[in-house]
């Protein structure tokens, strides 16, 4: 075994230790068409048992996701369409500032009906951002009006001061290098921001009851990503003060 890994199972160790129980997720962006590597996720949460955040672009998911037989698969609404609407030379973002609020609203809405159609019961009031980012201020502060009850971005929550009044359910780690190779970010890396938030969470320097959140992209992942994925659920999935979780409406 990899120093790497030995750190993360040192880690969790600590929690066990402690009396405490580490709360892990798992989102993975830009669920649309069912290609043979979004099957591949669907069946590596199955086999694994272990609970998939499916962030969900609305006007590229196929209706064929409805019938995916795991109970442990949920939907994000990532975005609508995923383009970016960001000015020229801007961070990109769908939800830009020059859009008119109420048709960003309208948008989010058909989007919302789209998921709720084609995957019942499997949708979460929660908005997945493309890029991470809602360039609009306007639009943050009317989300909860609109029926939203979280973002999901990336970062500790209560880092980014965004006055939606929404609660914050983040991811912390993502496992693709996307200023590289664009492949998989190696599992020293990868591993060491598990363990940074873990650690930070049990020593009170992050907030203890937001679980470790693993972002993945499976349209991107090449042979090593699809292998540590593997390997991460095979360490992690059996022990007892290790849990990986849904996100809770």
């Amino acid at each position: 075994m990899s120093p790497a890994w030995t750190g993360l199972l040192a880690e969790l160790a600590q929690w066990h230790d402690q009396g405490a129980v580490a709360e892990l997720w798992w989102r993975d962006d830009d669920a649309g068409k069912l290609t043979p590597a979004l099957a591949r996720l669907l069946g590596l949460s199955q086999v694994a048992r272990i609970p998939l955040a499916l962030a969900a672009v609305p006007m590229d998911l196929e209706a064929c996701i409805a019938h995916a037989d795991n109970p442990l698969v949920t939907v994000l609404q990532h975005g609508v369409d995923h383009h970016n609407r960001a000015a020229p030379g801007a961070k990109k973002t769908e939800f830009s500032s020059d859009e008119a609020v109420e048709s960003a609203l309208q948008r989010l809405q058909l989007g919302r009906t789209r998921l709720e159609q084609i995957a019942p019961g499997r949708v979460l009031p929660v908005l997945v951002p493309p890029w991470n980012r809602v360039s609009s201020p306007e639009l943050l502060r009317r989300l909860a009006g609109a029926g939203y009850w979280a973002l999901s971005r990336f970062g500790p929550r209560g880092t980014v001061a965004d006055g939606s009044g929404l609660r914050h359910l983040n991811t912390h780690v993502d496992i693709i290098e996307w200023r590289g190779s664009r492949g998989f970010a190696g599992e020293k890396t990868v591993l060491a921001q598990a363990v940074a938030h873990l650690q930070a969470r049990r020593l009170g320097h992050a907030d203890a009851l937001e679980p470790t959140g693993f972002l993945t992209h499976h349209a991107v992942h090449d042979a090593a990503a699809w292998s540590f994925l593997q390997t991460l659920f095979e360490h992690t999935a059996d022990l007892s003060y290790v849990r990986w979780v849904q996100p809770e409406v």
